[in-house]
């Protein structure tokens, strides 16, 4: 006997409906991979600021400026980041709003949960 209440094959048809297609989830998840990058993520907090070019960006974030570009190389091809050229410097900054809403979410969100890293404490216990 199962213990979970059955809602119905309506109510699923539903569910079913807002979820959206296979093509579009992969998109998002591509999304969630680009921002899972500790480095990438940092890149974007520091956008959160306002535009910023390659050496600000390499400096803020203590990574190489190789390693910043090939990042925001990307984050562009995603749409996450715009760039703007003036002579031979870029300037990068966030795509749009929707951008910086879910970074301040994910922000919010870690500021006010516990957060639990199982993971992570088992790499701790290895390496003592």
């Amino acid at each position: 006997m199962s213990n979970h209440a059955d809602i119905g094959g309506g109510a699923l048809d539903a569910i079913r409906a807002r979820i959206p297609g296979q093509s579009a989830v992969a998109d998002v998840a591509d999304v969630f991979s680009l921002l899972g990058d500790p480095a990438r993520l940092r890149l974007l907090l520091a956008l959160l600021e306002g535009e910023l070019c390659v050496s600000d960006l390499a400096e803020v974030t203590e990574h190489s400026e190789s390693a910043v570009s090939h990042a925001l190389k990307l984050l562009r091809a995603h749409r996450i980041v715009a760039v703007r050229r003036e002579g031979r410097r870029a300037f990068y900054r966030l795509d749009d709003p929707h951008v910086r809403m879910l970074l301040d979410l994910a922000i919010s969100h870690t500021a006010h949960s516990r957060m639990e890293h199982p993971e992570r404490e088992g790499a701790r216990e290895v390496a003592s």
